[in-house]
């Protein structure tokens, strides 16, 4: 008896309510800055590459950091209005090409912002099958397939902490290890 007299239970916290999915996917397409670091791992057939993965999201500029082991094979995308630029070079029709030439598949950048917060690009067609918890947890759009295999609590909420795309021969896993909304 006196072995559990210093025993000392942790307190159980309520869980917060979550905002119902129409709600939550409004707001979520309307934040505009944001941040997330995390590792990409991709395969193609039987060819596949490792990455560090940083993301930077500022109104309607993204900027994305690709950076394999030691930071061999580095890749800066910046995507805005003016169309997309890599590694610093001025915007260019023909970036599109030379990614897809060095990843091995066409990245969907113009989708990817949404699909990282959880929710679709509301501009274009989906169909979309949401958790018990009322979050995404499959979503199929512009002919990919996502899936949400895990999510993590932020700023009051939930964002994705791993998810998986995949197209035809393509695969993307990404983990989430940190988001940020800057102040």
């Amino acid at each position: 008896m006196s072995l559990l007299a210093g025993c000392k239970t942790a307190q159980v916290r309520p869980a917060v309510p979550l905002a119902p999915w129409n709600e939550r996917a409004t707001a979520l397409a309307q934040i505009h800055t944001w941040q997330l670091d995390g590792r990409a791992a991709a395969a193609l057939g039987q060819q596949g590459w490792q990455a560090s993965l940083d993301w930077r999201q500022n109104g309607d500029s993204s900027e994305l950091h690709l950076a394999g082991p030691l930071g061999i094979g580095a890749l800066v995308l910046d995507m805005s209005p003016d169309g997309l630029a890599l590694n610093g070079a001025p915007p260019s029709p023909t970036v599109t090409a030379q990614l897809e030439a060095r990843l091995g598949f066409e990245l969907p950048l113009e989708n990817l912002r949404f699909w990282l917060l959880g929710i679709p690009n509301p501009d274009i067609p989906f169909e979309l099958t949401r958790n018990a918890q009322d979050r995404a947890q499959h979503l199929s759009q512009a002919g990919w397939s996502i899936d949400y295999d895990q999510y993590r609590p932020q700023d009051g909420d939930e964002r994705p902490a791993r998810i998986v795309l995949s197209r035809a021969d393509a695969r993307v896993r990404i983990a989430v290890d940190r988001w940020q909304r800057p102040p």
